[in-house]
């Protein structure tokens, strides 16, 4: 099952309990193929038998697509550069939708405007996750740095002290 968001090339794929073992199959195959020896490569092989080898990068997009759906989960595969709603670019960080506003109204993100509503690059919204994963842990390390500097705990080696 398939859908194509109005706002851009994003094709969404949902599990199909109809299509589970054939999943799960396929998961196997492709597993089997992704051995080191360059015979042993991954290929799909067309309606006429021709054999197109897969790049690692692809043979390993499938494999993450196939367990996914084979977990219960649907999967969305967006080009980079696709444009995304201020839902769908909430949605995508986890975020309620005034929440990201506010963030794109701070210019933490950039966005586009081409009339009244704002959509955000998938790009820019990977970016700002990096940006901000890295920003919380080194808020963190400051946190721990702080921590011992004022000795509130001792890092050791061994387990916890038993307590009664």
């Amino acid at each position: 099952m398939s859908r194509t968001s109005a706002s851009m090339n994003i094709q969404t794929y949902a599990p199909d309990s109809e299509q589970d073992a054939l999943i799960l199959d396929f998961i196997k195959a492709l597993e089997a193929a992704g051995g080191t020896a360059p015979e042993q490569r991954a290929a799909l092989v067309a309606a006429n038998g021709e054999r197109i080898e897969l790049p690692e990068a692809l043979h390993r997009v499938l494999i993450d697509v196939a367990d996914a759906l084979a977990s219960g989960m649907g999967v969305a595969v967006a080009p980079m550069n696709a444009m995304l709603t201020t839902q769908e670019a909430a949605d995508f960080l986890g975020i309620a939708r005034p929440t990201l506003v506010r963030i794109l109204d701070r210019g933490e993100i950039p966005m586009e405007r081409p009339g009244r509503h704002r959509f955000v690059r998938l790009q820019d919204l990977v970016d700002y996750q990096e940006r901000d994963r890295a920003r919380r842990r080194t808020a963190l390390e400051e946190m721990v740095r702080d921590a011992e500097a004022d000795r509130l705990y001792e890092v050791t080696d061994g387990p916890p002290p038993a307590t009664r």
